[in-house]
């Protein structure tokens, strides 16, 4: 029994902050999202409760690997890399466990990846800002396909986005899932931090891969969250990307802090600035004014959630309107989440279609002309 005060609050904030939606939705098995909750009400740390779950998902990943079932084993291997990413969450970077959970959530996604298609490879990226580390992804028998870089939020882990990445896979994109600086492996083994040229550093990354002689012509960028800020603001910072995808986002991340001052905790570490109120006025000076955005000349799709409360829904629509792109659309869920974690897979579909139409289509045989004229959408909820 956990004996430290406070911990069945604790526990019921993680439960809030990791609920089941986006758990199951970004790759961990819905099983051990249960045995997880179950755990931790029962005053189990959620570190070593989810820690314990990956050990038993690498057993099941070598069991697999022993008999031949190869497929099976890396399916193993991710769910291992989920449960040890979802628990080093809550630790602090002073904290050793989370660099040692981290470590394992890693090579957990490495030892998936070396084992079936799509072809896996880590990436580090000398950039501006610092090193941005990454999964290259590059779809099977698709020669010089084009790239997306999917990028996180305040916490930034970019194995949480593999299931959507799976879906541009599918449909013969590469994917560079990225820890952008400040976060995840970047922030914690390179040191690189989010500074006010964080924008260049994504263009190097636009500009690496289109060097790639492996890849094709053409880069998109894909945020979530606060990464949807960051995707916005790489991509009317140059012609590196070809289209831009904000799930999410806001003109100004701060935003976060007016209703939960307490998430200063998430700034300070992607920042590099341990006093709270340094950090909360470093954090102001990150905006998408509309001068800015009238520089995102690309095709643009912005999707958000009507209720979620930690980018509110105006402040994604006004990065939506003030964008300069002839070619860009809205889709919102009356009852979304943050990030629409509840809609998943028809969250899914959509940006892999949307990409494919405006990256891809060559790939199929016949190219998509992107609309000249602003489009506008509303997904509605299933009644």
């Amino acid at each position: 029994m956990n004996e430290t005060p406070g911990w069945k609050a604790a526990a019921e904030a993680h439960k809030r902050a990791m609920p089941v939606q986006r758990l199951v939705g970004n790759g961990m098995n819905f099983a051990d999202v249960s045995d997880l909750y179950r755990s931790v009400d029962s005053g189990r740390p959620w570190d070593e409760a989810a820690e314990e779950l990956g050990e038993q998902n690498l057993a099941r990943a070598a069991a697999a690997l022993a008999v031949g079932h190869t497929t099976t084993a890396r399916d193993w291997y991710l769910l291992a890399s989920a449960c040890f990413r979802v628990g080093q969450v809550p630790l602090t970077d002073t904290e050793p466990r989370k660099r040692e959970l981290y470590r394992k959530l890693i090579a957990a996604f490495g030892a998936a990846g070396a084992l079936t298609q799509p072809v896996t490879e880590h990436l580090d990226i000398d950039t501006p800002a610092g090193i941005v580390s990454g999964w290259l992804l590059r779809p099977a028998a698709v020669q010089h396909p084009p790239t997306v870089v999917i990028v996180g939020g305040f916490d930034g882990w970019r194995e949480e986005y593999h299931v959507g990445a799976t879906y541009l896979l599918d449909r013969g994109i590469a994917v560079f899932l990225a820890d952008g600086p400040g976060q995840g492996e970047s922030r914690l083994f390179h040191g690189s931090r989010m500074t006010p040229d964080v924008d260049q550093a994504f263009v190097t990354v636009a500009d690496t891969l289109l060097a790639d002689d492996r890849l094709g012509d053409r880069v998109g960028i894909w945020g979530n969250s606060m990464g949807g800020f960051l995707a916005a603001l790489a991509a009317s910072a140059g012609e590196g990307f070809a289209a831009c995808c904000v799930t999410g986002g806001t003109v100004r991340p701060a935003e976060i802090l007016d209703r939960y001052p307490r998430f200063t905790a998430k700034v300070r570490p992607l920042l590099g600035i341990d006093d709270p109120e340094q950090a909360r006025a470093a954090m102001e000076r990150f905006r998408l004014t509309p001068e800015r955005l009238a520089c995102l000349r690309v095709p643009l799709l912005v999707l958000h959630g009507r209720p979620d409360q930690v980018f509110l829904i105006e402040n994604a629509r006004a990065l939506f309107d003030a964008a300069g792109s002839p070619d860009k659309r809205w889709a919102e869920w009356p009852d979304g989440d943050h990030c629409v974690y509840n809609h998943s897979h028809e969250k899914h579909v959509l940006v892999a279609d949307w990409f494919a139409d405006r990256l891809a289509a060559h790939l199929f045989g016949s190219l998509i002309s992107p609309p000249t004229e602003e489009v506008s959408s509303v997904v509605e909820s299933p009644a």
